[in-house]
């Protein structure tokens, strides 16, 4: 187990690089640099302050050296500035890291809380009405833009009936509902179907019926037996909803005015702060894959055969080693 951890986090060294590479060359293929963004704030600069800025953000050298000096102030932890305003990137990433998680994880509680007792009753009565209105309204939900529900969202509860705070994140608990209730809505809908698809998978297995056989309550069925062996799928449509909230926060939170890690990529963004827009890049891809770490280390929690195949795996591992001959006996010989 420990060795499956330590090579899924040394993965993550190609992964950055590829990720970091891929964002530098499409910034350099954009229209347009940081010195367009400086001087449309910027009045009567002299051509001697252009050149020092062209000198500073080493925009007379090629792309590959800007990329190289960057990763190497990567390698030493260091984000860099921000091309804009001059503020460390780690510092403001810290600072806006608490509030996408707070998003996520309420979004996260709110999903699981209604998807799986949702997928639960769609399995129990396949093919009946509840069963037909649930599977509409999942795939109604799979298929709602986030910007236009949370303009939707805003609109009705915001603006007419004024429950909300139309943004920002300075009102407490208020500020936290609608956009935790729109990025759930993906979620709740891609959590059902996969919960109902493998329930229904279980509830036909013969183990089940031998149980009710023996006279066990249903409900101690289903919550037993039933669910816990459809505990693996719909744990990973959760865990990858998570890092796709993590990572893809970009949508809700610009709608909802919050101020976390996918408004500051926006923001980047569109101020072409390459430095800025790498470094938070790079941070929600280490975020991303450390998620998909921890629900593959929760598969073995869950399941004890996957656990015995990593136990199983290093045993095997062990055996294959060539055994270490003992020396002979001094003045022995062999008969």
């Amino acid at each position: 187990m420990i060795r499956y951890v330590l090579m899924r986090i040394l993965w993550l060294i190609p992964v950055i690089i590829l990720v970091s590479f891929i964002v530098f060359a499409l910034m350099e293929l954009a229209p347009g640099t940081i010195l367009d963004a400086i001087l449309a704030q910027a009045e009567g600069m002299t051509p001697e302050g252009r050149e020092q800025l062209i000198r500073q953000h080493n925009l007379d050298r090629p792309m590959i050296y800007r990329y190289g000096v960057y990763m190497l102030n990567l390698l030493q932890g260091d984000l860099g500035v921000s091309d804009h305003t001059g503020l460390d990137i780690w510092t403001m990433f810290i600072n806006r890291l608490p509030n996408t998680l707070i998003l996520s994880f309420t979004a996260l509680v709110i999903g699981a809380s209604v998807s799986i007792p949702l997928g639960i009753a769609a399995a129990r009565k396949a093919g009946s009405i509840t069963d037909n209105v649930i599977a509409v309204f999942s795939l109604i939900g799979m298929s709602l833009p986030l910007f236009w529900l949370g303009i939707l969202l805003l609109l009705l509860f915001a603006q007419q009936l004024a429950w909300f705070p139309a943004g920002g994140n300075n009102h407490g608990i208020r500020s936290i509902i609608l956009p935790a209730l729109c990025s759930s809505v993906g979620m709740i809908a891609m959590t059902t179907r996969q919960t109902r698809s493998n329930m229904l998978e279980v509830l036909r297995a013969d183990y089940l019926r031998t149980a009710r056989a023996k006279g066990v309550p249903e409900e101690a069925v289903i919550r037993k037996h039933a669910l816990g062996n459809a505990w693996i799928p719909v744990i990973t449509a959760i865990g990858t909803s998570l890092a796709a909230q993590l990572a893809g926060s970009v949508v809700v939170e610009t709608v909802f005015a919050w101020p976390g890690i996918g408004r500051m990529a926006a923001e980047a963004v569109m101020a072409r702060d390459v430095t800025a827009t790498t470094g938070v890049i790079i941070m929600t891809t280490i975020l991303y894959v450390l998620v998909q770490l921890v629900v593959d280390i929760m598969y073995a929690f869950v399941d004890p055969r996957i656990k015995s195949q990593y136990i199983n795996s290093v045993k095997k591992a062990k055996r294959k080693k060539p055994p270490t001959l003992a020396p002979a006996a001094a003045g022995g010989t062999s008969k």
